[in-house]
């Protein structure tokens, strides 16, 4: 560490002792000797228990099958529906087209009138 960069202390923080501070990567507490700059003690916070009721977990899983199946079918239906939702489009579209063909007619550059 380039010592112009490290933190400055004062004479009345170093008399004071141990620094606690939060590790900002783990979480954990440190406390630092700032007469030395060196951690003296490192305590890590306790994580808590991944599952507190195993038999609710399996349960939440059992439903989540459930709940992935119906949007499975929800979505298959949709997909099914799909293609005759995009004809009937194109059908309106179509017929549109074919009453007033002069509506849309295309733009025409400078360059095409030549």
């Amino acid at each position: 560490m380039n010592p112009a960069s490290r933190p400055r202390y004062t004479q009345k923080q170093m008399r004071k002792g141990l620094f606690e501070v939060a590790c900002p990567c783990c979480h954990a507490s440190l406390k630092i000797d700032p007469a030395t700059r060196a951690v003296i003690a490192h305590k890590v916070p306790e994580k808590p228990k991944p599952i507190e009721d195993l038999a609710a977990e399996v349960e939440k899983l059992k439903g989540a099958a459930g709940r992935r199946e119906e949007l499975f079918q929800k979505s298959l239906e949709q997909h099914k529906v799909q293609s005759q939702v995009l004809a009937k489009k194109f059908d309106e579209l179509f017929k549109q087209a074919q009453a007033d063909p002069d509506k849309e007619k295309p733009f025409k550059r400078d360059i095409d009138l030549d």
